[in-house]
């Protein structure tokens, strides 16, 4: 992916910079019972701090300063381009299949925890949307993770993790994700489930549509760009998870889809490049 002297987004906060707090705690869990809980809660959305520092609750709040290397700056800068391309993409198919403006969202960059709207942000949660305050959060060493402990390495399997958590902020634009979390919350647990389920592959056929764009506007796209993203959503797929973490294949508990749906509904947005292809809510085989 060609990125590096592009554009960067203004609507970046950097929180890097800021002292993380931390409460001590006893215990905790080491080696690949360390990698399994940071996986998990990375790509299912599940805050397991108190599980890596020993499932305690109190104890002693301290303050950690964070170092900045030059890696977590390349990855800003990164960030920054990338998110750039995200503003131009949606703004354009906005005017041209919704008829309507697209505001933006802000993208907070953080090293270790920060807090949001929808509670604390760590190393455990990875990446996500905020719908109340229209904010992605993204800790700079996350995409260390992707490449070292997953197996998703790649500029642009970065930037589709990007695009997907911006494509959130599209739903929310859309009244998508507004709507959706309404059912959600009157739901049991099965179908609150399945409904993440279509939220989720919703968003990544939007990544589709956003890579193709990207391509047509930018033609910043090289050789191997999109088996790198196809690779990425292969890799956080549901299934795919659950096996590499020693846990049981539940399809009932999926909360993003399969690994084969991730690379279908990502495809079909690519192939597309048209939103109303991306209606997962309308169809009965995902």
């Amino acid at each position: 992916m060609k990125w590096q002297g592009r554009r960067g987004s203004n609507n970046i906060e950097d929180r890097r910079r800021r002292p993380s707090r931390r409460k001590a705690g006893a215990g905790g869990l080491g080696g690949l019972g360390l990698i399994a809980v940071v996986v998990i809660g990375y790509f299912l959305g599940v805050d397991v701090t108190p599980l890596l520092n020993g499932g305690a609750t109190d104890g002693i709040a301290t303050e950690r300063s964070v170092e900045i290397t030059p890696a977590d700056e390349r990855v800003a800068q990164f960030v920054s381009v990338t998110l750039a391309d995200t503003e131009d993409v949606w703004t354009d198919i906005f005017a041209r299949q919704v008829g309507e403006p697209y505001e933006a969202p802000t993208l907070v960059l953080f090293k270790g925890q920060t807090q949001s709207a929808c509670g604390g942000a760590s190393a455990a949660t990875g990446p996500f949307y905020c719908p109340p305050e229209e904010k992605a959060f993204l800790d700079t060493d996350f995409f260390v993770t992707m490449e070292q402990r997953l197996g998703a390495g790649g500029d642009f399997a970065a930037a589709y993790v990007v695009a997907h958590e911006i494509a959130h902020h599209v739903q929310n634009e859309l009244g998508i994700l507004p709507q959706v979390n309404r059912i959600r919350a009157q739901s049991d647990a099965e179908t609150s489930n399945a409904l993440s389920v279509r939220v989720e592959l919703q968003a990544d056929c939007f990544s589709g549509i956003w890579a193709r764009t990207v391509q047509e506007k930018f033609g910043t796209l090289e050789r191997g760009d999109i088996a790198e993203a196809m690779n990425a959503a292969a890799q956080i797929g549901d299934d795919t998870l659950a096996r590499n973490a020693g846990r049981a294949v539940r399809p009932h508990t999926f909360t993003h889809g399969t690994s084969a749906q991730r690379q279908r509904w990502f495809q079909r947005g690519f192939e597309s490049g048209d939103l109303t292809i991306c209606d997962t809510f309308s169809v009965d085989q995902l």
